[in-house]
């Protein structure tokens, strides 16, 4: 399922990436307000797919492929706001 994949890419950005707490505070949020949120499953992939890249100095990596603590949070204050 969707939202426990983007329980695991969390969990594994937090043991290795350093995610920040108030960051997979909201990813939490979303996967345990799932029935308001399983109908975004595009949305979700995309937060997935950047949670996986998370990368605590976003876009300095090799070819710039780093997500930032500033796109997720653009993206999670999209998913969440609307």
């Amino acid at each position: 399922m969707i939202f426990a994949q983007l329980q695991e890419v969390m969990e594994v950005a937090q043991n290795e990436q350093d995610l920040p707490d108030y960051l997979a505070e909201q990813i939490q949020f979303i996967i345990d307000h799932q029935q308001q949120y399983k109908a975004r499953q595009a949305q979700i992939e995309k937060l997935i797919e950047q949670v996986s890249l998370y990368d605590t100095y976003g876009q300095t990596g090799y070819l710039g492929m780093g997500v930032s603590n500033l796109i997720l949070e653009k993206t999670l204050q999209r998913l969440i706001d609307s």
